[in-house]
């Protein structure tokens, strides 16, 4: 074997080599893109096979009133926004409780004056309603 062969197989198994290395370096990079750019979420379709089903709902129970006032009526009942009765002041509570659970819990799940119906809790059940009316109620007597 001559030398120019020589050198001219090893110069070929040195680029056969290089490019090899290049090439898992090209696709080392690729993953790691992909990786960095791939969608955080899918978007489900109903009636398409990519959805996965839907977990089933926990029915807990109504919230106690203690959290439905923490978690809604508190923005305002704390301060007294647009005319609220403040939390635990039995004076501005007193005129109202005299009218009445039920009417207290009507004004409660329908609105009055500033306040908005259901309050600031839209998804409050009219029992929750009615259990964070307690729970202000016992608050200020």
């Amino acid at each position: 074997m001559s030398i120019k062969r020589s050198i001219l197989l090893v110069a070929a198994g040195v680029l056969a080599v290089s490019a090899s290395l290049g090439t898992q370096a090209q696709t080392d990079r690729e993953k790691a893109i992909a990786e960095r750019i791939k969608p955080v979420g899918e978007l489900c379709i109903e009636g398409k096979s990519n959805c996965a089903a839907p977990a089933p709902a926990v029915a807990a129970g109504p919230r106690t009133g203690e959290q439905v006032y923490g978690a809604a009526c508190v923005a305002c009942h704390s301060v007294g926004v647009a005319g609220a009765p403040k939390f635990g002041v039995a004076a501005e509570w007193a005129p109202r409780i005299a009218q009445g659970e039920d009417t207290l819990v009507t004004h409660s799940i329908n609105g009055i004056r500033g306040m908005p119906p259901r309050g600031t809790c839209g998804t409050c059940s009219d029992e929750e309603i009615r259990n964070a009316v307690r729970h202000m109620v016992a608050a200020a007597q």
